[in-house]
């Protein structure tokens, strides 16, 4: 139909879908040695780790006697940071505790 305008012509809209991923989470762990003190390793899961006097040293028993424990999930980051303060203190102290992430 000629003089007859189309009510769609220009209004066209497009939506752009933007995805949003989460970024992946690690565990940081804690490993078990012959030399660094039960209560410093509850001192850092406490201090570090933000974790209840009981979980803390519910996650030492199992680093104790499993030779491993996962002090808490978090993003890359933040793992690398808090296990940078870990070994940081437990080098002041001269305990050899070793933590390590890997992938949740």
């Amino acid at each position: 139909m000629p003089g007859k305008k189309d009510s769609l012509q220009g209004s066209v809209t497009t939506r752009d879908r933007t995805e949003i991923t989460e970024p992946p989470l690690y565990k940081v762990l804690l490993h078990n040695d012959d030399y660094t003190s039960m209560e410093f390793v509850v001192s850092i899961l406490i201090g570090i780790f933000h974790k209840s006097p009981a979980e803390a040293t519910r996650i030492m028993l199992n680093v104790h006697e499993q030779g491993i424990g996962i002090a808490g999930i978090y993003s890359r980051e933040i793992c690398e940071t808090k296990i940078d303060k870990v070994h940081s203190l437990a080098r002041l102290k001269e305990f050899p505790l070793r933590c390590s992430m890997e992938r949740a």
